[in-house]
């Protein structure tokens, strides 16, 4: 069972250049093969994104610009991180609850997501989880 102590950042490699610096993923940076990449922007900063847990889906979270921050629960206990660096990403394994919040302006979070987009892999609320890590 996945718990909080799970959670990880990931330096995100960047060659770095007078001309500006270029970040890159790909298949050993990460710790699953990623089969979905999305991105959350024009994200109101009074409005949280997020409020699930996924049943065997991975993400890693980066924030390509301005900050945002993402509180975690395994259902006991509770961790949180800012994100506001492009070179760090966080690692988010499945059956963890995740809420978004404090959007700065032009704000872009990207997702690197481990499966496609499935409805059913979603536990959106919050008592429905509690009960799922019994």
């Amino acid at each position: 069972m996945t718990t909080v102590k799970d959670i990880v950042l990931i330096k995100i490699p960047v060659v770095e250049d007078t001309r500006g610096n270029l970040a890159f993923i790909q298949n050993d940076i990460l710790p699953f093969e990623f089969k979905r990449v999305y991105y959350l922007f024009d994200v109101p900063s009074n409005a949280f994104r997020g409020s699930h847990s996924h049943i065997n889906q991975s993400e890693v979270l980066i924030a390509l610009s301005g900050s945002f921050e993402v509180a975690l629960n395994d259902g006991i206990e509770k961790k949180s991180f800012l994100l506001n660096k492009p070179n760090m990403g966080l690692y988010i394994p499945k059956g963890i609850w995740r809420e978004l919040d404090n959007f700065s302006s032009g704000s872009v979070c990207l997702v690197f997501a481990s499966d496609v987009f499935e409805e059913t892999d979603y536990i959106r609320d919050f008592d429905e989880f509690l009960t799922s890590k019994k």
